[in-house]
């Protein structure tokens, strides 16, 4: 018997929110199947999507490169559900469900997500009575599992948790710079989900990619602990070390970042104390340096009435902050708004702010980036 849900599941997940693309910005579907090949090669099975991943072409993707491919017993399949996006009553959010499968092709999902709860959503879930719908899905043998993806403040989680006790398990984004930063609460909310006896999905381990390139000072620091080591897989090694933990999403969007997954979490190792030890230096590192902590889901930009390429924007600054590199965060800024609206244009309507999982004061950091590139 298992000492958790999801215990014998192996710690790497295949998160499909980050697919390769073609230049015309179509997902790269011979590339995926190469990736999707490997992970399965390797043991691997936990293949993650979701209804407005790429519009629906992220569940297409998984359909044309996973589920007409392999045996359905042979993997497990995740998607989700959200009220906020791509639906606007209860009818339109219960058939995301129905449009989801028929996408997959899949027959049933091994697990099932009501995706990303926020304060400024998390009641329609229940207003639409999407709860009540997994049960009955999963009553109906069409989800094996059910859980929720959750983006806000551990007080809410222990409401939700404290509800909806027959919730298998949660996926909260964790990962080391934000263990304990205030906006994400990190640590907060993984000590609610276990003191409530749920497991663990992680999303996020390297934080958008940030982690796969920190800082020159965290570099400096994980260098010295393990030379060969690649700078995502401290990120997503630590994560998988947590406790509860039922697997660990990677967004791996080329095949040369599956390799290096699978270099070390075929066969995951947990981190040593030695390895901890570094990790709390990199977390005091990562504590001094001044960044925007976007993670480019792109759930700000859906209903940006401007078109303004607001991760995009944030990145070409972060290269300034983190880097120091002014004049390439400069072109960076200028190729990202051509053709699309700039940071000035920015009306504050508050849509971003309301959209983004990482609470973000998106219209605060637009201003900071109109008054550093557009001057």
């Amino acid at each position: 018997m298992e000492q958790y849900f999801g215990a014998s599941t192996p710690k790497l997940g295949f998160g499909l929110m980050r697919l390769p693309k073609l230049a015309d910005g179509k997902i790269d579907v011979e590339q995926t199947k190469e990736m999707v090949d490997m992970f399965m090669s390797a043991g691997l099975t936990y293949f993650d999507t979701a209804y407005v991943y790429d519009g629906g072409d992220s569940e297409k993707a998984a359909k044309a490169a996973l589920v007409d491919r392999y045996p359905r017993e042979s993997y497990t399949l995740a998607t989700k559900l959200c009220c906020w996006m791509g639906a606007h009553d209860e009818e339109s959010a219960k058939q995301q469900f129905y449009t989801s499968l028929e996408r997959t092709g899949a027959g049933y999902f091994d697990y099932y997500l009501l995706h990303a709860l926020q304060a400024g959503n998390y009641k329609k879930y229940e207003q639409y009575h999407l709860w009540d719908f997994v049960k009955e899905l999963k009553a109906k043998g069409l989800i094996k599992h059910w859980g929720f993806s959750f983006h806000a403040t551990p007080d809410i989680l222990d409401e939700l948790l404290t509800e909806h006790p027959d919730a298998e398990f949660v996926q909260l984004q964790l990962n080391y710079a934000d263990w304990e930063n205030p906006d994400v609460t990190a640590r907060a909310n993984y000590e609610v989900a276990r003191k409530h006896g749920k497991s663990i999905v992680v999303m996020e381990p390297v934080k958008g990619g940030a982690l796969a390139n920190p800082a020159t000072a965290v570099q400096d620091i994980l260098r010295q602990a393990d030379p060969g080591a690649s700078f995502a897989s401290w990120a997503i090694r630590y994560a998988a070390s947590l406790d509860g933990i039922i697997t660990v999403l990677s967004g791996m969007s080329n095949l040369a970042q599956m390799e290096d997954n699978l270099s070390y979490m075929k066969d995951f190792q947990p981190l040593n104390e030695a390895e901890q030890t570094a990790i709390r230096k990199a977390q005091e590192a990562i504590n001094g340096i001044k960044s925007i902590p976007c993670t480019a889901c792109h759930y700000c930009t859906a209903g940006c009435s401007k078109e303004i390429p607001i991760p995009e924007i944030f990145a070409a600054r972060n290269k300034q902050l983190v880097w120091g590199q002014l004049q390439e965060g400069a072109a960076d800024y200028e190729k990202a708004v051509a053709g699309a609206g700039k940071a000035s244009d920015c009306i504050a309507c508050g849509q971003c702010e309301r959209a983004c999982p990482q609470q973000l004061k998106v219209i605060d950091y637009l201003k900071d980036c109109a008054a550093a590139f557009e001057r």
